[in-house]
């Protein structure tokens, strides 16, 4: 098959879930019945996403996935009343959320953090906060015993209303994902490879934000990048977090941040990366790794809170 043709297959079978999702036909069984267009298409056409359900709402109306066993949904908004018509409230309201949209076994170590960085046990989400201070936060978790890249939703198709809800109500956000080094095609001249491969590209429309979190993580001892910077930008198109859809962009500044983290980086944060379990009780086992990323990371929010009083 050529590559036109082999991208008109792919067309084909992303018809079909979009028309799954319409109809509310399990997206798995469409996916058999897509054939292979047989026509080349033009040189100059526009390639579809990888192949992969269009939208959340397209994975969540597949009868062949199970909630709570295929796949799940976390996430927590703080209350905040305030009830006094001279006072400010005690509490200041919450301006960032931290999302994790391909978590669990999709991409490895983003939900541990996710907690980790809104100020929760990775061990224990469902505790009292472990940090003096919280954050909001979302997270949709792949459970599948392998095989949870087929759950992975693109960023800028993200229709759950929970997440965009979440974003919608914040002036920022940090949207957490994960990438293989070799994607990054970073220059070898400063990540050769067969050098240190943990290294963190930071996207987001909000330049403020990706200034601070460059600074803070780099400050902990890791390898951080700023994906719009001349040096490296020419190759982080697809790792920016440019597009106006992504949720980290839905904010109420229509601006947020990114952080892609490559495989090496993410399990390098536990004891034992091998499982869900497994990072959840090793998350603390890292000689502070984990610790120490977590904290850059919500120094940079603290940085970039500072510059925005709720008056």
């Amino acid at each position: 098959m050529t590559p036109f043709e082999h991208s008109a297959s792919r067309r084909t079978i992303l018809t079909a879930l979009a028309a799954a999702a319409t109809t509310g036909a399990p997206v798995l069984g469409q996916l058999a019945a897509a054939t292979p267009a047989a026509a080349a298409m033009p040189s100059n056409a526009t390639l579809p996403d990888p192949l992969e359900y269009p939208s959340n709402t397209a994975l969540y109306q597949d009868s062949t996935l199970v909630e709570g066993t295929s796949y799940s949904r976390r996430y927590r908004r703080h209350q905040q009343v305030d009830l006094s018509m001279a006072d400010k409230p005690a509490i200041p309201f919450q301006r960032t959320a931290i999302l994790a949209l391909h978590g669990g076994g999709i991409e490895i170590g983003t939900s541990e953090l996710c907690l980790g960085i809104a100020g929760y046990s990775p061990g224990n989400s469902a505790g009292a906060p472990i940090l003096p201070s919280v954050h909001d936060y979302f997270m949709f978790e792949g459970l599948l015993s392998s095989g949870n890249r087929a759950l992975h939703v693109t960023s800028k198709n993200c229709d759950d209303h929970v997440a965009l809800a979440t974003a919608r109500s914040h002036l920022n956000v940090l949207s957490l994902h994960g990438c293989t080094f070799d994607q990054l095609k970073l220059p070898t001249a400063d990540f050769p490879a067969t050098g240190n491969k943990a290294v963190a590209v930071v996207g987001g429309l909000n330049a403020d934000f990706r200034t601070a979190l460059v600074i803070e993580i780099k400050k902990a001892g890791f390898q951080a990048v700023d994906a719009y910077a001349p040096k490296y930008s020419p190759t982080l198109g697809e790792y920016n977090g440019s597009h106006v859809t992504n949720p980290c962009n839905l904010t109420m500044l229509s601006m947020g941040a990114q952080l892609e983290m490559t495989t090496e980086l993410r399990e390098s944060l536990f004891g034992d990366s091998s499982s869900r379990s497994a990072r959840a009780a090793t998350w603390d086992e890292s000689e502070g790794r984990f610790q120490a990323f977590r904290d850059a990371c919500r120094r940079a929010i603290a940085t970039v809170e500072a510059g925005q009083p709720i008056l």
